[in-house]
Formats: structure tokens, sequence, C-alpha cells
């Protein structure tokens, strides 16, 4: 019999990115404790009648061991969280995973056990955000005017998508495949990944690849579970997290070559912003940029990309 049982869980298909990564935790996790442990991978919540977001009180009260979820969600806990949420500021993956594995992903996975009953303990990889619709082309600012976007609910970005001309309508990741299918919003951002595999590209036939927002992804434990186990088994759990990030975030970065192929052999229009145009949209959320900025202490610039 087991000694310990840890379960990890999702809101993803078993093909994705942060599921397949879960799978090389997985396997490390067997390699090093064996039977030791019981392992269970509950692929997506939401078909076991859980909204998306409840994977926060999950793994808050210990009904689940580990998830993934979007960074973004956790500003309200630690608001430097905010910073990688600042629109048109992380230009690669270099430049965002320097940021992550640097001082300031220290810095608030250290304020983060200190504020909530769970803990990060990986920094994964979510992908560039790129816009997808089915009413026109958007190149400018000027041609987002009218359309509603899904959004997280993060304030930050309602502000952003409020300021290039959207009407953000903040949902739920599971109820936004029905939200464009039904013509709820006119328009959602994401990675390339998720525009495809949640089927959203069969109603939005034009996706501009606009880059707006780096998202990191969190993997998060249940702070009393972590805490409780033996040296041996953290570190087992320790080190087959570190097998599994550089993983996860390699499986990103070839997923969205693979899925952009895909979108493009589907018939959808991949749209890559000028210079001048991305310029544009940056323009245009500028001043949410200064507002946010001017809430973070001075040091805290020492953090953020130059040029």
């Amino acid at each position: 019999m087991a000694e310990f049982d840890i379960r990890f869980s999702g809101y993803q298909g078993p093909r994705s990115v942060h599921n397949r990564a879960v799978g090389v935790f997985a396997e490390n996790l067997a390699r090093l404790l064996g039977d030791r442990v019981a392992f269970e991978h509950m692929l997506n919540v939401t078909e076991h009648g859980h909204k998306a977001a409840d994977l926060l009180e999950m793994v808050a009260v210990g009904e689940t061991t580990l998830c993934y979820f979007s960074s973004s969600y956790l500003a309200d806990k630690v608001p430097e969280i905010a910073l990688f949420d600042l629109p048109f500021l992380i230009h690669d993956r270099a430049q965002g995973h320097a940021m992550l594995d640097g001082p300031l992903g220290r810095l608030i996975i250290d304020k983060m056990a200190d504020v909530a009953d769970f803990r990060i303990v990986a920094w994964w990889d979510n992908g560039f955000r790129h816009f997808s619709n089915g009413v026109r082309p958007i190149r400018t600012p000027d041609d987002c005017r009218g359309l509603r976007i899904r959004t997280l609910f993060s304030e930050l970005q309602q502000e952003s998508f409020a300021a290039m001309g959207f009407e953000p309508v903040p949902l739920d990741v599971a109820e936004l495949p029905g939200a464009c299918a039904d013509g709820t919003v006119d328009a959602q951002e994401n990675p390339l990944t998720n525009t495809y595999n949640f089927a959203i590209h069969e109603h939005h036939h034009w996706i501009t690849q606009s880059g707006h927002f780096f998202g990191p992804c969190v993997v998060l434990a249940h702070k009393a579970t972590w805490d409780g186990w033996p040296d041996d088994v953290r570190a087992a759990v320790e080190a087959s997290l570190a097998e599994a990030t550089p993983a996860q975030r390699a499986l990103a970065a070839s997923d969205d070559e693979d899925i952009a192929a895909k979108l493009g052999a589907a018939g959808n229009e991949l749209i890559n912003l000028t210079d001048d145009e991305r310029a544009a949209f940056a323009a245009a959320v500028a001043p949410v940029v200064a507002r946010n900025l001017s809430d973070f202490r001075d040091e805290l610039f020492d953090y953020l990309p130059r040029g």
C-alpha cells in the first residue's frame, strides 16, 4: 500500500502542453518513489462539474495536491504578479523565462508562501497570448472597437483590452468555447494551443498573432501537504518538477509552431503584425502600463525587461 497520495489536477485535454508535462512529472516521480506514492492525474476538472477557477480553492484546502493555473488570477494575493501581465512588455520567451527564474520569480514565490494556503513550486510557460475573432481582421486598435472580447478575471487585463478598444467580458475558461460558438463574445485571446484545442478556431476565422501578454503558468502545491512530507519525498517531487519544467517550456515553444501550421491548414487566416502595427497597440495601452507601474516600488523596475 502506498505511503503517500498525490493528485495533480488541470483543466485541459490530454494532449495539452501542460498535461503532457504532468506526464513527465509522473514518470520521474514513479522512478524516484516507486510504489511509495499513489499518483492520480485529474486531466480536466471541468469534466467533473467544476469551473477551472475552482482549482485554486481545491489546492488551498488539499482536495488536490498539485495543480497548474494561470498566474494572472493570483495578483490579488501578491500584486507583483501583475508585472507579468503588463501588455507588450515581454518580447520573447528567453526574456520571459529570465524574469520567472530570476529575482522577481523568487520574490513572488516567497510572498505567496506567506499569504496563501498553497505554494508556487514551479513556473511553467502558458504561451504568448493572441487575439482571435469571427468578425474582421485585427491589425490596429481601431479594428478592435465594438468587439466583445472574453478576458480572464484580471482587472489589469480588462483595462488593457478596453484601452485597445475592445469591450471586455470576463468568463471562466469552461464557458469560453460556448461563448465563442453562440456569439456571446466576438473575440477572445489565448495562446495558439488553447485557441486550437478548445476548437475556437472553428468559429473565429481571423487570428492576430499579437503576443500582447506573455502568460506564466504556476504549479501550485497544497502548503500543509508539501511542508508535511518527509525530506526525501519532497526532494523527489522537487526533482520531478525540475525535470518537467524545461520539458514543459520546450513543448510550449514547439507547440506554437505545430499549432500555427494546423490553423493554416484548417483555413484560418493568421495575421502577423508589423513593427508599426504592434507599436500602435503598445501606445494605446501605455497609460494603463504607466498607471499600474506607479503602484510598485522603484526597485522592482530592476526586474523588468529593457527595450
